[in-house]
């Protein structure tokens, strides 16, 4: 597994295969200004074939203590063996030695395999807040505080 920072050209690869890998269309969920903008926060896992899966986070301008996981994508053939974790995890490290001391992110209330996953990262999860993205379109926040998370971990060690 080769683990590294995202680049811009990444974005048709990743895009080409989102909605597939989701079978539903999540694409508009993925703009490209994330891999334009977020590359040096965000992280690509890459195997014998192609694209493993993927993380866009970052730190947040408007709060430097918070960071925020965007949008994670595996491959349907490497779920299940840890790689979102490991992904997370990887991402924690970072946001940790950047100074941040929670992790957040968010989904819709419906997205019942992401609560649980979130839920066993031992992130909390609030009710559904209603608007959150606009009229009609509640959404669950995840929060995780940092403090006890250990910035010595690598997921990706062998």
């Amino acid at each position: 597994m080769r683990v590294r920072a995202v680049v811009a050209e990444d974005y048709d690869n990743v895009i080409a295969v989102v909605d597939d890998w989701w079978g539903r269309p999540v694409s508009s969920s993925l703009p490209r200004l994330f891999f334009d903008h977020f590359w040096t926060t965000s992280t690509i896992a890459e195997d014998g074939d192609g694209i493993a899966g993927f993380l866009v986070g970052f730190i947040s301008p408007a709060r430097p203590e918070v960071g925020y996981i965007h949008f994670v994508g595996v491959r349907p053939d490497r779920r299940g063996a840890g790689l979102a974790k490991r992904l997370y995890e990887h991402f924690a490290g970072y946001a940790l030695g950047q100074g941040c001391h929670e992790l957040h992110a968010v989904t819709a209330p419906s997205n019942a395999a992401s609560v649980r996953f979130h839920q066993r990262l031992g992130f909390s999860v609030s009710e559904p807040v209603v608007g959150y993205n606009g009229p009609g379109r509640a959404m669950v926040v995840f929060s995780r505080d940092l403090t006890s998370f250990s910035s010595t971990e690598n997921p990706f060690a062998t």
